[in-house]
């Protein structure tokens, strides 16, 4: 048989592949704006499915009225015109919901109805639309439509696997939804590639002007100090602008919108203030030989430790190697002995390594909405305990309040840690002594019985200590985080 024979096979194939691609972009374009958390992953994935069940409704009516193959051709060459004006009123789209809507659930709702529905839609209506086309003897029938089904699930496994190894991190959110509806627009040609129509090509011509401009326009903004990345775990911003409290030049690594790294241009200085709170890692335990740090971003407190603690090491994990590589690109890391880095999951290292450290640091995020929930739970605090050596220091950066509901997330992991720890301290960075204030809290745990001095001689880290927090944390009905049982994300979506 010639593939001419098996073009509306492929075509169902195809547009299986897209669904399941779109979805993964999907996440990406809205990363940046609200984070990565369950919810967006539940609105993202519920509004496309929604979407897809319409679009299987409408395609079986539509085909029942009428059934011809350039039709179908139409459907999926709507699909691609509506993937490609996303490009054009995304971001607009998204600041807007972001700066308007305060709750994330109904922002990414609102966001995914908007951007994807009619996409997905519009997908949707292609397997029963081409089932219709095929249906040519009531006795084959359920055959013709399972094999049509199953080739659409199986373009989707396809596109599912192709996309997150591949497609994202080699070319991209903007690119890639280009690309999306190229693919759908050669697709839906193929179908009447004898009577293809003025109408697709000029649409063809200008998905792919689109595709010229933004690679051009995408240059331009490289060259200005931006870059947009995408890599195979976040969606990466690095630019540079004043600082607001120096108004000195720094250069910011954000990664799905939030400012993971800071540095100043034209000295070694820390940038973010919660970051110096680190440092009470010496007061804590002053002779402190070997370390760990949980997350690196654009690695501006390692290398602040590089040169403050020249007997000290220091190990990071850092799930992602691209970071790791803008990092050395673009906020001045170098490799060095004392400093040995392993890309992979942090609990993974914690439930695989057997090296002993004298501090473990804390600071991994996937955006201020969203972090990691196995380093939270109880069974990930022991791991850490298990690691230190006797006298041994964690230093945890939180975002949270001290009170209140913003304050959830803060006791359930306080509560945690004390079930483990003998000794847990708060540091409020910000606001010492504001209950409600949702800010950088760095929580302090020792593997120790010894009464702490919470004086220190060095006048920076005696600031720093002062900002200790005396009151007693209200724990009632907060439940200690457990592998089986972290809502993490929901706690976090409080304090927003």
């Amino acid at each position: 048989m010639k593939i001419k024979n098996y073009v509306l096979e492929i075509a169902v194939f195809v547009c299986g592949a897209v669904v399941m691609i779109f979805e993964l972009v999907g996440s990406r374009v809205l990363g940046p704006y609200f984070g990565t958390s369950i919810f967006v992953w539940t609105g993202l994935i519920g509004i496309i499915l929604g979407s897809l069940s319409i679009g299987y409704y409408w395609g079986g009516k539509i085909a029942d009225k009428k059934t011809e193959i350039k039709i179908l051709s139409l459907i999926i060459l709507l699909s691609a015109v509506t993937i490609g004006l996303i490009n054009f009123f995304k971001d607009f789209l998204l600041t807007f919901l972001q700066l308007s809507i305060e709750n994330i659930k109904i922002s990414t709702v609102i966001a995914s109805i908007i951007l994807f529905s009619p996409p997905s839609v519009l997908l949707g209506m292609v397997s029963p639309y081409a089932a219709k086309i095929k249906l040519n003897n009531l006795n084959t029938s359920g055959s013709v439509i399972g094999n049509l089904y199953a080739l659409s699930t199986a373009g989707s496994i396809v596109g599912t696997f192709f996309s997150g190894f591949y497609l994202i991190p080699h070319f991209g959110t903007s690119k890639l939804l280009i690309i999306l509806a190229l693919v759908l627009i050669v697709t839906s040609v193929a179908l009447t590639i004898k009577n293809i129509s003025k109408i697709k090509l000029l649409v063809l011509m200008l998905i792919i002007m689109n595709l010229l401009i933004f690679n051009f326009f995408n240059k331009k903004i490289q060259n200005n100090n931006f870059v947009d990345i995408d890599t195979a775990y976040n969606r990466v911003w690095i630019y540079n602008r004043n600082d607001p409290k120096t108004n000195k030049s720094i250069r910011i690594m954000g990664i799905n919108n939030e400012n993971h790294s800071a540095m100043f241009l034209d000295s070694d200085e820390l940038v973010n203030q919660y970051t110096k709170y680190f440092h009470l890692a010496k007061h804590f335990n002053p002779g402190f030989k070997k370390t760990l740090m949980l997350g690196g971003a654009g690695y501006s407190y390692p290398k602040e430790f590089l040169i403050k603690y020249p007997e000290a090491t220091m190990d990071v994990v850092e799930i992602d190697s691209k970071i790791t590589e803008l990092a050395k690109k673009y906020f001045n890391l170098r490799d060095d002995p004392r400093l040995t880095i392993y890309h992979e999951d942090g609990r993974m290292f914690l439930n695989r390594t057997s090296k002993k450290y004298d501090v473990i640091w804390g600071d991994a995020f996937a955006s201020r909405h969203s972090l990691p929930y196995n380093l939270t739970t109880k069974e990930a605090v022991k791991k850490k305990y298990n690691l230190l050596n006797e006298g041994g220091v964690v230093v945890l950066n939180i975002i949270s309040a001290l009170a209140g509901e913003k304050s959830d997330f803060l006791k359930a992991e306080y509560k945690t840690y004390k079930a483990v720890f003998p000794q847990v301290y708060l540091f409020p960075v910000n606001k010492p002594s504001d209950d409600d204030v949702v800010q950088n809290i760095i929580l302090i745990a020792l593997k120790t019985n010894s009464p702490q001095d919470f004086n220190d001689p060095d006048q920076e880290l005696n600031n720093y200590l002062q900002h200790r927090w005396m009151r007693e944390v209200n724990l009632e009905k907060i439940p200690i985080l457990s592998d089986d049982f972290a809502p993490t994300d929901y706690y976090i979506s409080k304090t927003l």
